[in-house]
């Protein structure tokens, strides 16, 4: 067969000796693979003759493009570069494409950044971007637009996220068992679920002892670094500083590190810190970071699978993390 000649389905049909329903079930990249003899020769034999799926027709058939959209508010963050690359492995195993646009944390841009994707046919969308006072997935939602919210829920649309309280909780419990009383908590923007949570568990896990989180241990920030910093430094400064912080996040965390480091303090001797989700760096640093481990892979083919069987509202799938404690935490002096 000539190389400007395209290879159909009739063709490896004809060469396998079988339907051409056969070989287009048995090359289906959005099913589970055949182990049978018959399946394992259709595929011998496509890839022998060079058989390449058109994607876009099939889709065309179906009345879809085989393309998700995901919203993150930057790639920069550690969390959502891991997020969208969870999403886009699952999408690939279901025969999907997965695209992703940025939008930042501003609201407006949000939209335009959804519209585009829209424009650009896309099946569904992902958003890691939810706000609890979001109007974004209640528009979706309006205009049965499939979609799913992924590590963030506004409590109504389809949504796949890490179990936060828990979460909060047994970061702080850890310091609590560890002997420590004087823990702060620097939680992300307190329009995100995933803050609120976090908070709520920690505030939990204080309650039990008896000694219940003071206002003026809890700080709302940003989640970069560089939020941490500044946080970790209106801590560190107080009259009577903390013995333990637990950061909502890891970029909170390596912020109060490198605030800590700045004053001459030891963490893991003079503070203890944890943070949360277990980005690749954390067990890396010089005095490895303790963390709340999220099932990222778990929380992204439930999203997946929320979009493409169309999700009612209301259905919200909470994923348990673990803790994985390293040497930033240790007894209080």
């Amino acid at each position: 067969m000539s190389e400007a000649q395209v290879v159909t389905l009739r063709d490896v049909a004809v060469a396998a000796g079988v339907s051409v329903s056969t070989v287009s079930r048995v090359l289906d990249e959005r099913v589970r693979p055949s182990r049978s003899a018959t399946a394992e020769k259709v595929r011998k034999i496509a890839d022998e003759l060079g058989y390449r799926r058109n994607v876009f027709a099939s889709s065309l058939r179906r009345g879809e493009t085989g393309t998700i959209g995901a919203l993150v508010p930057r790639l920069a963050d550690t969390v959502m570069a891991l997020m969208f690359e969870a999403i886009e492995r699952t999408a690939r195993s279901r025969g999907y494409f997965a695209v992703v646009a940025t939008c930042g944390d501003d609201p407006d841009e949000e939209r335009e950044a959804t519209e585009r994707l829209l424009d650009r046919g896309v099946d569904g969308l992902i958003l890691a971007t939810a706000r609890l006072d979001d109007a974004l997935p209640a528009s979706l939602r309006a205009r049965d637009i499939r979609h799913a919210l992924v590590l963030r829920t506004d409590g109504v649309s389809p949504s796949s996220l890490g179990d936060d309280v828990a979460g909060g909780y047994f970061a702080v419990r850890h310091l609590v068992d560890l002997g420590h009383r004087d823990i702060a908590v620097i939680t992300g923007p307190s329009f995100t679920s995933s803050a609120q949570d976090r908070l709520a568990g920690a505030r939990r896990a204080l309650t039990e002892t008896g000694s219940p989180l003071p206002d003026d241990r809890v700080l709302s920030t940003g989640y970069g670094v560089e939020a941490g910093v500044t946080a970790g430094h209106e801590l560190l400064e107080a009259k009577t500083r903390p013995t333990a912080i637990f950061a909502a996040n890891d970029n909170l965390a390596l912020g109060v590190i490198t605030a800590a480091t700045k004053r001459g303090l030891i963490v893991g001797q003079d503070l203890s810190v944890v943070g949360y989700n277990d980005i690749p760096l954390a067990a890396q640093l010089p005095v490895p970071l303790s963390s709340v481990r999220v099932p990222f892979d778990q929380i992204a083919a439930s999203a997946v699978d929320q979009l493409l069987t169309h999700a009612p509202a209301g259905q919200l799938r909470r994923f348990l993390p673990s803790l994985i404690p390293r040497a930033s935490t240790a007894l209080p002096r």
